[in-house]
Parts: structure tokens; C-alpha cells; sequence
């Protein structure tokens, strides 16, 4: 029988990749209750992770599992960051805003980063991780998978963007898939 492991997300994207990294986990993934918000006052990702994973078991006497992600910008000191999601009120928008800040900047370098926290029934943390991709960001969207800032997030050492990749490529190189990497197998010994 699978155990139980709340998603500490509204986002059906996060949610989707997140079974994909899981499938063979042992655990069936499902969401959090979907009028329950956790504010994400966290100054980096690991900790707006832990809130998330925290409240979210407490809330469902489950196992939860949170992530924060975001990308940050080189040239904007680190920006979008914690504030990734919040930069805008669409993909759309987030990523005109980004474009528009960076103007002709020659400075393109950027990496995202995930935060991956897991809280027992009780709302303890027990496992804690975090994952890096690097890569430029373009100057114009290229691609039609993925979410977020995919499109413009492109990888030299693949010569794609996220949005141009298969799930299986960006799950093998991805923030998000880096950081499940460092968790899986003390997750599977829950």
C-alpha cells in the first residue's frame, strides 16, 4: 500500500513534475486542501520550503512534501529569486517583466534553484535538499513545454531551453530533479 505525501502546492505544473520524479517512490502524491494558503515570509528558498512542508502536514496529519523554486538573474542581483512566482500575475507577465529589466544587458547568466523540504505528520522537517541548474536567460521565449520561465531559460551544454526539452531530458538536469536526486533515498527508507 502507498503512503500518503501531501503536495504542498496550488500549482498543477509543480504538482505534475513532482509525480514524474516520484513515480517509484512508494509514495501516492496528492494536493494540499485547496483553501488552505501558507504565506511564503521565508528570505530564501529552504525556508519558504520548510513553512510550506510544515503547515501543511500539521493541517493534514500527513507525511507533506513543499518545494520553493525560483530563478535568479545575475545581472539583477539575484532577482527574481524568493519573488519568482510573485514578479507578475502570469507566466506571461513574469516573463515580459524579467525581459524588460534585462534589456540589452550582455549578462545573461542565471540558474535556477529548488528547495525541497519534507515535514512528518507532526509537522517536523526530516529531510531537506536543494538543486542548481545553470544557464542564460534569451531575449525572447523559445519553446512550448514546461511552465514559467522555461522559454527563456536556456541551457548551453544542451542547446535548448527548458520549454524546448522532453520531460525526460529536464527531469535529468533540472533544479528541481537535482535536489529530488539528493532526497529520494532517504525518502524511500520513510
Amino acid at each position: 500500500m502507498k503512503k500518503i505525501l501531501v503536495v504542498a502546492t496550488g500549482n498543477p505544473g509543480k504538482l505534475k513534475e513532482m509525480q514524474n520524479y516520484l513515480a517509484d517512490s512508494g509514495w501516492e502524491l496528492t494536493l494540499k486542501p485547496e483553501d488552505f494558503e501558507v504565506e511564503e515570509t521565508g528570505v530564501t528558498f529552504a525556508e519558504n520550503a520548510c513553512l510550506k512542508a510544515a503547515a501543511v502536514a500539521k493541517i493534514t496529519g500527513n507525511w507533506a512534501i513543499a518545494d520553493d523554486s525560483g530563478l535568479m538573474v545575475n545581472a539583477l542581483n539575484g532577482q527574481p529569486g524568493v519573488y519568482s512566482a510573485r514578479y507578475g500575475n502570469t507566466d506571461v507577465e513574469r516573463i515580459a517583466r524579467l525581459l524588460r529589466e534585462l534589456g540589452d544587458n550582455k549578462n545573461r547568466q542565471a540558474r535556477f534553484v529548488c528547495a525541497i523540504a519534507i515535514a512528518n505528520p507532526q509537522g517536523e522537517i526530516v529531510i531537506e535538499s536543494e538543486g542548481v541548474c545553470q544557464g542564460e536567460i534569451l531575449f525572447a521565449s523559445t519553446g512550448d513545454q514546461g511552465f514559467g520561465y522555461d522559454p527563456i531559460f536556456y541551457v548551453p551544454e544542451q542547446k535548448l531551453t527548458f520549454a524546448q526539452m522532453s520531460p525526460e531530458m529536464k527531469k535529468s538536469i533540472s533544479h528541481r530533479g537535482n535536489a529530488i536526486k539528493a532526497l529520494l533515498p532517504q525518502l524511500i527508507t520513510i
